[in-house]
Formats: C-alpha cells, sequence, structure tokens
C-alpha cells in the first residue's frame, strides 16, 4: 500500500494540509476564550459583547437604528433569542429600546452612552486579547497571516 505525500509529515515539520483545518480550529477556540474572558471582565457574555457591536456599527452606519428582526438576522438568531440578548443589555443601561415609529409592530435599539462607553472598551480588550494570541508572531508573520485570512474570507463569497 503505498502512500501519498498529504499522509506523510514535511521533512520541515510543517503540519500536513489536513492538519491545517485542526490547527485553525484550536486557534480560533483559544481566541475566543482568550476574548470571552476579557468580555467577562466587563460583564458582558459574548452573545451580548457580539449584539452591542452589531448595534453600535448601525448607530455609526444608518440612518436609522436598527430593528430586533434585522438584529437576530445579523446574529443568526430567533427573533425570541435576541430579545433574550437585548433584554440583558436594557437591564445593563447599554442599550435603549424604543418603538418604531414606521412601524408599531416593530421594535429599534440603540447604544445608550454607557453602551457607547462599553464599545470603546470591548474594542480595547479586542486588541488586547489580539495582542496576547499574537504576541508569538513576528511583525512580518502577522502581515502575512492577515493577508492569508483576508484571502480565505474573500473566498467565502467569490463565485463557484
Amino acid at each position: 500500500m503505498s502512500s501519498t505525500p498529504a499522509d506523510q509529515p514535511r521533512a520541515t515539520g510543517e503540519p500536513r494540509e489536513d492538519d491545517l483545518a485542526e490547527l485553525f480550529l484550536r486557534a480560533t477556540k483559544r481566541l475566543h476564550r482568550i476574548q470571552a474572558a476579557r468580555l467577562s471582565s466587563l460583564g458582558l457574555t459574548p452573545a451580548q459583547g457580539r449584539a452591542l457591536r452589531i448595534i453600535g456599527r448601525a448607530a455609526e452606519h444608518a440612518d436609522e437604528p436598527l430593528r430586533m428582526s434585522a438584529l437576530a438576522d445579523r446574529l443568526g438568531i430567533v427573533p425570541r433569542s435576541a430579545t433574550t440578548v437585548v433584554d440583558a443589555l436594557v437591564s445593563a443601561g447599554l442599550v435603549a429600546r424604543e418603538p418604531d415609529p414606521a412601524n408599531r409592530r416593530a421594535t429599534l435599539v440603540t447604544p445608550t452612552a454607557a453602551g457607547s462607553q462599553a464599545l470603546h472598551r470591548m474594542s480595547e480588550a479586542r486588541r488586547d486579547g489580539a495582542e496576547e494570541m499574537f504576541v508569538a508572531l513576528t511583525p512580518e508573520q502577522r502581515y502575512t497571516l492577515r493577508d492569508l485570512l483576508a484571502t480565505l474570507t474573500s473566498a467565502e463569497s467569490a463565485p463557484r
């Protein structure tokens, strides 16, 4: 039974191609743990942090506040789950909810002043977490990794 080059570890110690997914997954999980710990110190869960970032981006870049249904879509969750996340953010004073004047059945969400401050602290925590994760890489390696990840994410939207 013969083996193919993909079955053999490379002489340089580089991972086999089939190890790439596993290594990528492990690195992603480590980054998630680092980020979750930093969000926790701000009193937020990863889901709350992600929702607050989406609400904050919409407030910065949209002409009108974000509807709850649009937030659920962007989070990839059902509207009831989005309500639970927003309830926690409202209770923490980070988000305000108001009826949509254009559609009385819809609800709009916007960051409060405290929410905007939390977004700034989250951004700092993310930068610090990334620094912790990537400290082992040289600046050149970081640049190369950034380029590779950009290629992989842009391939997501490329026609097949």
